[in-house]
């Protein structure tokens, strides 16, 4: 009896942005599977955010095709963002709603219903400990707080993919945490997340796989066991910066960290 293949969440085939001249994202071949945790690495300015704005439609690709859950993101919009949600680096909120007020919002929209909808924001205003100031407007809250509301707002639909940029800037330790451990036990049950982080050790200690990309280019995408693979480096961190051509870094740190031992002696 053959074992029947995991199937696809999310598939991008010769995705590209160009601006005049300037390729922003060059030729990106994507396949994540569903319940996978994909970490998507890059030095700034290397395409991260181009090509998850292109994934989940705010951006409109020069080239390629991009399927969320079996559906066309470009094609089918509608249908595809029901099957989706998307947390920026930066949140976009209503700063005039309270926490409650935004979340109610969000469940219309995607038209959860009310029962199902009420237990859920209970349960993650709680796990994000905002229980407490959820009836306060968002213009108070700080930061960390406004990353905290938007993400109960992303889960509260459920979707079957999850694109989070830079999900843990402004969160606390264990607001950190919290975050971890929700989306490691969501992929579990089906959901696929799709990350941008420039934290490499979230990413060592969550992601399934990890995809790098340099210069609009994917230059290197697999489990860490794959990417170790006949190199020298034992952390993601010092493969990070061989792959994206950063051997200067190292070697810096290198010397800084001799200068220390001779201080030392």
């Amino acid at each position: 009896m053959h074992k029947l293949e995991t199937p696809l969440s999310i598939k991008v085939t010769n995705l590209s942005k160009r601006y005049g001249t300037f390729h922003a994202v060059k030729n990106v071949h994507l396949e994540i599977k569903e319940g996978e945790l994909f970490c998507f690495l890059g030095p700034n300015g290397a395409g991260k955010t181009t090509t998850i704005k292109m994934m989940t439609g705010l951006l409109e690709p020069s080239t390629g095709d991009i399927k969320i859950a079996g559906t066309d993101i470009w094609k089918k919009p509608i249908e595809a963002k029901k099957k989706m949600a998307y947390i920026p680096d930066h949140p976009i909120l209503y700063p005039k709603l309270s926490g409650r007020e935004f979340l109610r919002f969000i469940g219309s929209v995607y038209e959860i219903e009310q029962q199902i909808f009420e237990e859920r924001m209970e349960k993650y205003l709680s796990l994000f400990q905002l229980a407490d100031r959820a009836d306060e407007l968002i213009e108070s809250y700080s930061h960390g707080m406004k990353q905290k509301i938007n993400l109960c707002g992303a889960f509260i639909h459920q979707p079957d993919v999850l694109f989070l940029d830079e999900p843990t800037v402004g969160l606390d330790p264990k607001g950190a945490k919290t975050l971890k451990n929700l989306l490691q036990s969501l992929c579990k049950q089906g959901m696929t997340v799709f990350m941008s982080t420039h934290i490499l050790e979230i990413a060592e200690q969550m992601c399934d796989r990890v995809g790098i990309i340099k210069n609009g280019e994917i230059i290197a995408i697999g489990t860490m066991e794959e990417l170790k693979e006949g190199k020298t480096q034992s952390s993601l961190e010092d493969l990070f910066l061989e792959l994206t051509g950063d051997t200067d870094t190292i070697h810096l740190i290198q010397e800084l960290e001799g200068d220390k031992e001779k201080v030392e002696k």
